[in-house]
Formats: structure tokens, C-alpha cells, sequence
């Protein structure tokens, strides 16, 4: 008669997380799961310069709000003015920053205006550094 408390040779539910498992078990993740954060997007974001301040649009508070899920990234952003003549290529290499980070599938740039952009957006050193 078997004990139920203890496991037979074989017992795939028996494998402790120390032994090593055998071709064919279950696969054991290495590391954190595959992807990127928010945090990585908003990082790869900084890189994006607004080309007549010379300052990334992160820093100018133009990102609104970054998620990321199943290697999509959302993000919601503005520009200085709705006129912002620099707009198109702010955002294009926005994008193109995304997608060049490893794990993203998707990229989904929304373009608000509410709120809007106002100079109190901008970081609190980058506002003192421009003088507001």
C-alpha cells in the first residue's frame, strides 16, 4: 500500500523546483516574463526631441500616459499647440523609438488635447533651467 503523501518515481507533480527537469516536462520560466514596461517605453520616449526646443518630450510633459499589454504600447500624448508645425515628426519618431525596442509588437499613438499642454507640464528642473 502507497502512501499518497508520497510521490512515486515518474510523478511529474512530485518534481521539486531544485531537481532538474527532463526533456518533455513542463518548461520553467528564466527570468521575468518576455516584454517591456512602461517605464522602458517612457525611457525609449525621452530619446524623442522637440526639434525647435531641443528638449525630449518627456521632460516637456507631452506624454500624458504610457500602458503596455501583450507588446502593445499605448501612449497618449500632446504637442505645444495644435499648430505645432513639428508635430508629424515629433510623433513619427515617437513610434519609431517604440518599435525598435525588443518584446513590442504594436504601437498606439493617441493624439489629445485634453488637458491641454501648458508650460506647467514641463519637469520642475527643466521649467527652472527655461525660466518659468
Amino acid at each position: 500500500m502507497s502512501d499518497e503523501s508520497t510521490p512515486l518515481p515518474g510523478d511529474a507533480d512530485a518534481l521539486s523546483e531544485t531537481e532538474p527537469r527532463q526533456s518533455g516536462d513542463e518548461p520553467v520560466a528564466d527570468g521575468p516574463p518576455a516584454g517591456i514596461s512602461a517605464d522602458q517605453a517612457r525611457l525609449a520616449l525621452r530619446r524623442v526631441k522637440d526639434p525647435e526646443l531641443n528638449l525630449n518630450i518627456v521632460d516637456l510633459g507631452l506624454i500624458y500616459d504610457v500602458q503596455v499589454e501583450d507588446g502593445t504600447v499605448r501612449v497618449d500624448m500632446s504637442l505645444t499647440s495644435p499648430g505645432c508645425p513639428s508635430g508629424p515628426e515629433i510623433m513619427g519618431e515617437a513610434e519609431q523609438q517604440l518599435r525598435g525596442l525588443p518584446g513590442v509588437t504594436d504601437v498606439v499613438m493617441n493624439l489629445i488635447w485634453s488637458p491641454p499642454w501648458s508650460p506647467e507640464r514641463i519637469e520642475p528642473r527643466v521649467r527652472a533651467y527655461m525660466g518659468f
